[in-house]
């Protein structure tokens, strides 16, 4: 199987409300926030908008039809997305298509949630009827449990360590050091890493990202309209989603970028070394690893080799990873942090880094995870993005 590219749609201004671990507002004064920071750096009037995709777990009883009649809106394409952690590639490929169907002239792809404080452990007990049947009356919710398990199982298989887990936090870390939104920005050592208190062995405090609230967005629109309002842009090379990919492994050891890496790649006329940096979903270190096998960049079981081997940080010459240091130092605003990469991507490939910009970032790959039930992630994303014309 082949995957059929993107022709003449343009990806543009990717914009990061900044973040916080408390709010006063609700999650329609995030959403508000990021569609008024949208039309305002891009010049295109609400008016245009005639397409709209939103993520969020906190939106609800609302959903994006209901953001709307709350914002003036007037669209003739729409998409709530319940995707989590994959939602950001997600929506670039869907509202791609729509444009390049003529479904819609430019889609706004908005994700917000408000997650700080007990708005955390609201969500977790209505998350799924998987969690709330089959985790909840033992006593355990949140995600910590299953990535506990499924962290040890891959330790286990593959003979990764602690340490490697922490090559990968303290490499976001830095690169988040320089990103103006990260929360955390505080340079980790190793030794501080591997002292941090337990959360669900082998979980660690710096294995887990922290609730927070915030909102990330950025248009679609076709390549001439970019032009003509001179917005730097990205093209999309290709693009993949797969959904509960290997029902039958009793513990998840792998997404589903196996299965559609190769229509990926073949797509795009490119392989993994051919990218300039990769944006990965890192709600846990171990899922990072998962998504360094699962897309190509190391055989399957040898993350742990290649992360030793590796440096990820976004100015030190290796593979670039999460150059504006991830969730784990953004912190995770729900839903939102599966855009998290796709923005920091745009604005890689687009010269326009608020932190670190990579040397010669002219394509880059954006992977996505997400959904998470009591046992595994049943959500998989990934794209392609190259530098526009003129960008």
């Amino acid at each position: 199987m082949t995957a059929r590219g993107y022709e003449g749609v343009a990806a543009a201004v990717p914009v990061t409300v900044p973040y916080a671990r408390r709010t006063e507002h609700n999650v329609h004064w995030w959403f508000g926030r990021a569609l008024s920071e949208l039309v305002r750096q891009s010049g295109i009037g609400k008016d245009e908008i005639d397409g709209l995709i939103t993520a969020s777990y906190t939106l609800r009883p609302d959903t994006a039809v209901s953001l709307t009649e709350y914002f003036g809106l007037t669209v003739r394409w729409l998409e709530d997305l319940p995707m989590g952690g994959a939602s950001g590639p997600i929506a670039l490929r869907h509202a791609a298509r729509a444009v390049e169907a003529g479904d819609a002239e430019v889609v706004a792809c908005l994700p917000a949630d408000v997650l700080g404080g007990d708005a955390f452990g609201s969500l977790m007990e209505n998350y799924s009827s998987f969690s709330r049947d089959g985790a909840m009356p033992y006593g355990e919710a949140g995600p910590n449990l299953p990535f506990a398990l499924i962290t040890q199982n891959y330790m286990e298989r593959t003979g990764a360590t602690r340490e490697e887990f922490g090559r990968i936090c303290i490499a976001e870390r830095h690169n988040g050091a320089a990103f103006p939104h990260a929360l955390l920005k505080k340079p980790l050592t190793m030794e501080e890493y591997l002292a941090a208190r337990p959360i669900a062995e082998p979980l660690h405090l710096y294995d887990c990202v922290m609730p927070c609230s915030g909102a990330e967005a950025f248009l679609v629109m076709r390549e001439d309209r970019a032009k003509s309002r001179k917005l730097p842009y990205a093209r999309i090379l290709a693009g993949i989603e797969r959904h509960n990919a290997f029902p039958e492994d009793g513990v998840q050891i792998s997404g589903g970028w196996p299965v559609e890496r190769d229509a990926l790649y073949q797509a795009a006329g490119l392989g993994p070394g051919d990218m300039a940096f990769l944006q990965a979903y890192d709600d846990y270190p171990v899922i990072v690893m998962f998504q360094l096998e699962g897309l190509g960049f190391c055989p399957a079981g040898e993350a742990p080799a290649f992360v030793r081997e590796t440096d990820f940080t976004a100015d030190g010459g290796g593979l670039p990873l999460n150059t504006g240091g991830g969730q784990l130092s953004l912190g995770q605003a729900g839903a939102v942090g599966g855009f998290v990469g796709l923005t920091e991507g745009l604005r890689q490939v687009t010269g326009q880094a608020l932190g670190i910009q990579v040397a010669n970032a002219d394509v880059g790959l954006v992977s996505g995870y997400g959904t998470v039930n009591f046992d595994r992630g049943l959500c998989s994303s990934a794209v392609i993005l190259t530098r526009g014309e003129g960008a």
